[in-house]
């Protein structure tokens, strides 16, 4: 049987020829400088295919007019700002001047672009010119627009986010959420239509993998509105230009900015929100700031020690009548005393907390430890839901808590890391979606929910009230002791007996080996 080759997709090609031109560069100031010369590439692309559609219906005078690009929700992009141009000029001294120059151009003719490109980056950073020359060259080879159907850029660009996290490594590659963990919180929580919103939004992978949700479910993504906030002005950048090449509109605030200090949407009530917030901030809010902040009213004021709850009730607050909301935390949130332990109460007799996920470790490139998705629901009531082409009747749940443990799930990834395959995603969504509903028309996976131990166990208000308010999962979901009925006296016997043998044939080998140098001659 012939070998079969592994061909090599376009995103990994790219990634490996841009990555060996990377030097001396550290990937964090690196990905800013590839992923900015894929968007001015795929602008370019854009324009220059709305160029040749004006050229066609005979408007060659309105082609430097940027109202009839604005118009088809293209970038207007001056000449010296097009690829040709910045790819003619790719042997210049000036490269990289030119290249920032072309950036500013385009975030000055396209209001929507404020603050989403990399700001005299190139010059500052002082990459080799020759190196930025060929990273022109391997940029030019994608097509960013032949292929409408499966998003060349799209991936390339998540691709690239990923890659860089993982080069990044712990403690810095914060910027990014592993895609298979938003692809579970999306399939949980079921953005189809309504207000998103993501208080630590990264480089905004909710929000692509949210309208992927919606388009992969038949859904219209123009039915949801986008919004979000994100502290570190350079992904925030990352964010924009993230978008902006997905074609999703979003208002991510005026500015890159602290949820707490400076919330860019004081007034905003999601109908979803998906979040993987900064575990177990310190000092987050200060000694006397935030004290009466009206995201806390109803609940005790988080510990100024761990801003874990902080987020919780941030995101509470901003949570419509019907709202769901689907995030990250660190485990410690799960238990533990002070203001953590009275919020964590006030949750729970408020029939706020829908489920508790435990994930496996080693999903995260920026942590190794095991992490817990929360599902908050503002209604957890009888009622009936469309989504999308099917209608759900929910039972009420407002006495349970559905909890989880994932941490036999999952598939290796990348050598040293986890995900979930799309399988198991829609497995796990099936058993929540399942738990939650009386009926799923038209779904043909439908049956009656039952726990099961070691992966799932529905626990009544009065159960985790008996447990102290806990949310950890092993509290609850039932544990199968594999060696209860084992009968070790026989073991035991049984494992002496085949030692016995095995050193009984040890000697045996030494005694054979003795008689064959014997017998070449040697006197042992």
């Amino acid at each position: 049987m012939a070998k079969q080759i592994k061909t090599k997709s376009i995103e990994e090609s790219l990634w490996q020829s841009c990555d060996k031109l990377r030097g001396s560069v550290e990937p964090s100031e690196y990905k800013h400088v590839v992923l900015g010369l894929i968007f001015l590439k795929f602008a370019s692309d854009k324009f220059e295919e709305r160029r040749e559609e004006l050229i066609e219906e005979g408007k060659e005078k309105y082609v430097e007019m940027k109202d009839f690009y604005n118009m088809k929700n293209v970038f207007f992009l001056n000449e010296t700002s097009r690829w040709n141009f910045i790819k003619a000029n790719a042997k210049q001294d000036d490269l990289a001047l030119k290249i920032d120059t072309a950036l500013h151009q385009i975030e000055k003719n396209n209001p929507a672009l404020k603050g989403a490109l990399p700001d005299n980056y190139f010059s500052r950073l002082g990459l080799d010119k020759t190196k930025l020359a060929s990273l022109i060259d391997q940029i030019s080879e994608i097509n960013t627009i032949a292929d409408k159907q499966n998003d060349i850029v799209g991936r390339v660009y998540e691709y690239f986010l990923a890659k860089f996290a993982i080069k990044e490594g712990k403690g810095k590659g914060e910027f990014y959420t592993p895609k298979s963990i938003v692809n579970l919180i999306a399939e949980l929580i079921e953005p189809y239509q309504g207000i998103i919103y993501d208080p630590a939004c990264g480089s905004g992978g909710m929000f692509v993998q949210s309208v992927k949700f919606i388009e992969n479910h038949h859904g219209n993504k123009k039915e949801v509105s986008v919004y979000g906030q994100e502290y570190t002005n350079t992904t925030y950048k990352l964010a924009k230009m993230n978008l902006a090449i997905r074609g999703i509109a979003a208002n991510l605030g005026e500015k890159a900015a602290d949820t707490f200090g400076a919330d860019q949407h004081p007034d905003l009530k999601a109908d979803f929100i998906m979040a993987n917030p900064p575990f177990n901030q310190k000092d987050w809010r200060g000694k006397d700031e935030l004290i009466d902040d009206p995201r806390w009213q109803g609940y005790d004021v988080p510990p100024k020690s761990n801003a874990n709850y902080g987020w919780i009730l941030n995101m509470v607050s901003k949570l419509s009548d019907n709202g769901i909301a689907g995030f990250i935390l660190a485990n410690g949130a799960l238990s533990g005393g002070g203001e953590e332990y009275k919020i964590r109460k006030k949750l729970i007799e408020n029939n706020l907390v829908e489920a508790v996920v435990i994930l496996p470790r080693n999903m995260f490139y920026t942590t190794d430890i095991s992490v817990t998705l929360w599902i908050l629901n503002k209604n957890k009531a009888e009622k009936t839901v469309n989504k999308g082409i099917e209608t759900r009747e929910y039972r009420n749940r407002e006495n349970e808590i559905l909890f989880m443990d994932l941490r036999q799930k999952g598939e290796p990834f990348e050598k040293k890391y986890i995900q979930f395959s799309n399988t198991q995603i829609e497995d796990i969504a099936d058993t929540f979606h399942i738990w939650q509903t009386r009926v799923i028309a038209n779904k043909v996976k439908q049956s009656h929910y039952k726990d099961i131990p070691e992966y799932c166990y529905a626990a009544s208000k009065e159960e985790v009230i008996k447990k102290d308010y806990s949310l950890v999962p092993s509290k609850y979901i039932e544990f199968v002791n594999r060696d209860e009925n084992i009968d070790f006296d026989t073991k035991m016997k049984g494992l002496q007996t085949e030692l016995k043998d095995l050193l009984a044939q040890e000697e045996a080998s030494k005694a054979d080996l003795q008689n064959v140098f014997k017998a070449l001659g040697y006197d042992l």
